[in-house]
């Protein structure tokens, strides 16, 4: 029914740059929020940064100001911008979407949805 599939995963040096991409595709009436999760090897899925809809992105302290989460409606998309990029930061980075993917009269049917995973690996 819905896919999300995430993209712009790789290896790069300590004070580099990546953009990830995330697009969802299948039955959807609208997207309510997209985000981002990250997972290291040993620890917790954290949140990295995400976008209500009509709302402001929020994110995590230790991205702020040097990762910068958007949104492309009409392709339903959503970018994660990374700069300034750590060590601390190599992780398996998940998108995931809250999607009504049908209505009825006043009811809406809401999922969540994520996607496969994309690993980013930071090298000193």
């Amino acid at each position: 029914q819905v896919q999300l599939v995430e993209s712009g995963g790789g290896l790069v040096q300590a004070g580099g740059s990546l953009r990830l991409s995330c697009a969802a595709s299948g039955r959807i009436f609208s997207i309510n929020t997209m985000g981002w999760y990250r997972q290291a090897p040993g620890n917790e899925r954290e949140l990295v940064a995400v976008t209500t809809s009509g709302g402001s992105p929020n994110y995590a302290d230790s991205v702020k100001g040097r990762f910068t989460i958007s949104r492309d409606n009409t392709k339903n998309t959503v970018y994660l911008q990374m700069n300034s990029l750590k060590c601390e930061d190599t992780a398996v980075y998940y998108c995931n979407a809250l999607i009504t993917t049908e209505t009825m009269g006043r009811f809406r049917y809401n999922a969540n949805y994520w996607g496969q995973g994309t690993q980013v690996t930071i090298s000193s």
